[in-house]
């Protein structure tokens, strides 16, 4: 969860530096920390609180070099302190590190260390490797040049169990840095006669588009304006040079007040990106070109199960729905966190999906790996290619939504729930669907961005509701069949950006313990749009006004909703129920958002929470 980078070229290493951990901060930012190699000696820098408050630091005591690493740190052990802020040095000063993970036997390490005469200065995980690099560096005397500095970091990397993404600089090795990955991502920027380490495009693409995705178990060793990539056994790897696309504008928020807002005002056009060229040509299904198993494999499936997290977690939930609907195969939808330590059984027809809008989600990929170990087809549905997820599975679906920066996931959810609806299409129409049927069903995707864009031009009033209740403590959100997923996401969009609590349930449900809360001070957003069971949730609604709970109803234009039912109302397009779950979860981002500005909360950058969820 932690931004790591790392620079060796002809320019001064701090600015550079400065800029990748400006456009790291997403992925962390309890502290950060830089430090360069200079004339033999290594200068650092460390502050906690954000980028912003490291940078003026720098401005005080401008540092040189032509190297360096830095870092933006996401807590796991020890406390927001300068002293546990990356980067780390060994204790007799040769060594620094940067690292994203956690090095589960770390104590074990440290104790070992401690009774060999290194002494630990922080708190954290990571000053047990770095200390022990150099513990291996002093054993390798007989090893001489490179070859001493990499042996002494792949041996301790072998006595490690946990995660890493990591960069290494040697005092005596200047020139040179290390990099190695388990299951945190790292990549090789490939710049003009300069070399990046980092764990994510977006501090690199401004220099080059030109990168090597380190896979796990790989070590990377950049010398001498050249590199190579290795095992942890020292077996020599061909490095496959990508190149990726990347706009300026993805970084940059333009006239928006936060990146969650443009992003959520991106909606229509990361909508339109996810359809483009996957129609068929009768316009009567849906196709994917990635997806690496046959129509005639397909028809053999007689499960599905989605393995996610978060809101890929609430998308998936919305997918279990749609395809025992419309293509009549039985799903499951487990918690990736969950999934390999609970030795489900599977049967072995059984289709495994993971969606993860990273890639890097590392318990989906634990699912992942855990689908593949048992032999089953297991596709992925992400938003970042290159990432371990899309490079490990054995197909899948790119969501197309663009970078999204906001740690609150708003664009890149909605274009989850179309590709989980257009994949219901595609199944359906493999199965028992109609021609007609499916003519209709492409007819009302290719609404939605339009649909999507009617509903953000209702943000002013959507405005005015929030912030007449940012201040409540508490909230539920409502819904039935299909909407039961938006409910669970309302409500986590709510707690992620606004600090309210608050809680999704199916609106049945509500009699059976939660109507307890009920009261004038715990407001309900109310999802109801029109379909077969609209009058039940019009019976839910009574109950709840019966208490004397406000209301946020939230409802299609064609549905006679009473007058005076609820306190507040918002209305979406009618729409065909597959796509009723995207155009409901747009006033409850923008009721998120709004409340959450209104109690003057850090939008980007939520209390505790980082975009990427690379530890356990």
């Amino acid at each position: 969860m932690c931004g790591i980078i790392g620079y060796i070229g002809k320019h001064f290493a701090s600015e550079i530096l400065m800029d990748g951990l400006k456009r790291l901060e997403y992925r962390g930012y309890d502290s950060a920390g830089l430090i360069t190699l200079n004339e033999n000696a290594f200068f650092r820098i460390r502050e906690t609180g954000r980028v912003e408050n490291l940078f003026k630091k720098m401005l005080q005591s401008p540092i040189k070099g032509h190297m360096g690493l830095a870092h933006t740190r996401w807590a796991t052990h020890g406390g927001v302190t300068e002293s546990n802020a990356h980067p780390h040095t060994s204790s007799d000063g040769l060594f620094a590190i940067v690292h994203n993970g956690v090095i589960e036997n770390y104590l074990t390490i440290k104790k070992f260390l401690e009774n060999e005469g290194y002494t630990f200065t922080s708190e954290t995980d990571t000053e047990a490797l770095v200390n022990l690099i150099s513990y291996h560096y002093q054993k390798e005397l007989l090893l001489s040049g490179k070859e001493r500095f990499f042996k002494s970091v792949s041996k301790s990397l072998a006595q490690v169990e946990g995660t890493y993404g990591i960069a290494v600089i040697s005092l005596n090795h200047p020139g040179e840095i290390i990099g190695a990955r388990k299951s945190s991502p790292l990549l090789i920027g490939i710049g003009e006669d300069e070399f990046l380490l980092a764990s994510d495009i977006s501090a690199v693409a401004m220099r080059t588009k030109n990168v090597v995705y380190l896979k796990d178990g790989e070590i990377a060793h950049i010398y001498n304006n050249d590199f190579s990539i290795s095992t942890i056994d020292d077996k020599s790897v061909n490095a496959v040079i990508e190149t990726v696309e990347w706009q300026e504008e993805d970084a940059q928020m333009g006239d928006f007040s936060h990146f969650m807002e443009k992003e959520i005002f991106e909606q229509p056009a990361s909508l339109i990106n996810a359809m483009r060229g996957r129609f068929s040509n009768d316009n009567s299904t849906a196709h994917f070109g990635g997806l690496n198993i046959s129509p005639k494999e397909l028809r053999h499936i007689d499960r599905i199960l989605f393995c996610a997290c978060g809101s890929a977690w609430h998308a998936c939930l919305v997918a279990e729905y749609l395809i025992e609907r419309y293509a009549r195969i039985p799903v499951e939808v487990e918690y990736a966190s969950e999934f390999r330590y609970r030795n489900a059984p599977l049967d072995k027809n059984t289709l495994v999906f993971v969606v993860s809008q990273s890639g890097e989600t590392i318990d989906t990929l634990g699912a992942l790996n855990e689908s593949i170990r048992k032999g089953h087809r297991t596709l992925a549905i992400t938003n970042v290619v290159g990432s371990t997820i899309a490079r490990e599975s054995d197909g899948g679906i790119y969501q197309r939504a663009g970078h999204e920066i906001g740690v609150a996931s708003t664009k890149a959810f909605t274009s989850q729930l179309l590709i989980c609806a257009m994949l219901a299409l595609y199944l359906g129409r493999l199965r028992d669907m109609s021609f007609e049927d499916g003519v209709k069903f492409v007819e009302a995707l290719k609404k939605v961005p339009d649909q999507v864009a009617t509903i953000l031009n209702q943000s002013d009033h959507i405005r005015e509701i929030a912030i007449k209740y940012a201040h409540s403590k508490d909230f539920l959100f409502l819904g039935r069949q299909f909407m039961f997923p938006i409910a669970l996401e309302g409500a986590l969009k709510l707690k992620e950006i606004s600090y309210i609590h608050a809680e999704g349930y199916p609106a049945a449900e509500l009699k059976h313990g939660p109507i307890a809360l009920i009261s004038p001070e715990c407001p309900s957003v109310f999802l109801a749009p029109q379909s077969q069971i609209f009058q039940k949730s019009l019976s839910n609604i009574q109950e709840i006004k019966a208490r004397g709970g406000p209301i946020i109803g939230i409802a299609s234009a064609n549905s006679n909703f009473p007058v005076n039912l609820v306190e507040h109302l918002i209305l979406i397009p009618e729409a065909h129920e597959a796509v009723q779950p995207i155009l409901a979860c747009i006033p409850v981002q923008l009721l998120a958002y709004y409340m959450a500005v209104a109690r003057g909360c850090d939008i980007d950058k939520p209390r505790n929470l980082a975009k990427s969820v690379t530890v356990e």
